[in-house]
């Protein structure tokens, strides 16, 4: 008989784009991505850092000041490094699995790549004019939003588990 409680994909994927949030330096957002095509692979994998190459340290990881002390010109969100880091040129049909709503930018980034649902948990900024303009963007461009529910609070990873 096969094992009845196993995770569905769409947990899995946010799964997947949670794990890769944990790769974030950003000591005060944390976000991840994962883009799957319609044969449910995984094509592309993101969180949001600075671009390769730059010294992290060297960065200021600020959320408030003059605007070139922040973090903000700097950081290349999730949804952008998982477009630019995937396996494949054609994300046409995927869909981008994402805990954070995207912003105005990353939208940019999704409709022009093809990709055409966004998978998201938390939609905590949706009064700020960015998530507004992504929104207005993504359904004239006619991307499906969906909000996900999970009724899991936690899946725990374990390293020593089956070894």
């Amino acid at each position: 008989m096969k094992r009845e409680q196993y995770i569905d994909w769409d947990q899995y994927f946010m799964g997947v784009a949670l794990l890769s949030a944990k790769r974030s330096k950003d000591p005060n957002t944390q976000v991840g991505a994962c883009i799957v095509n319609s044969d449910k692979k995984i094509v592309g994998v993101g969180y949001n850092g600075f671009p390769m190459g730059i010294d992290d340290d060297k960065f200021p990881w600020e959320r408030e000041g003059e605007f070139l002390e922040t973090k903000y010109p700097y950081v290349c969100h999730a949804e952008l490094n998982a477009i630019l880091n995937s396996i494949s040129r054609d994300l046409k049909g995927c869909s981008i699995y994402v805990a954070l709503f995207p912003c105005n930018e990353c939208a940019k980034a999704i409709i022009q790549s093809g990709i055409t649902e966004v998978v998201y948990l938390s939609d905590k900024y949706s009064d700020s004019d960015i998530v507004k303009a992504s929104k207005r963007m993504l359904n004239s461009a006619g991307v499906t939003l969906r909000c996900l529910k999970i009724p899991l609070d936690s899946i725990t990873i374990s390293f020593k588990e089956n070894l």
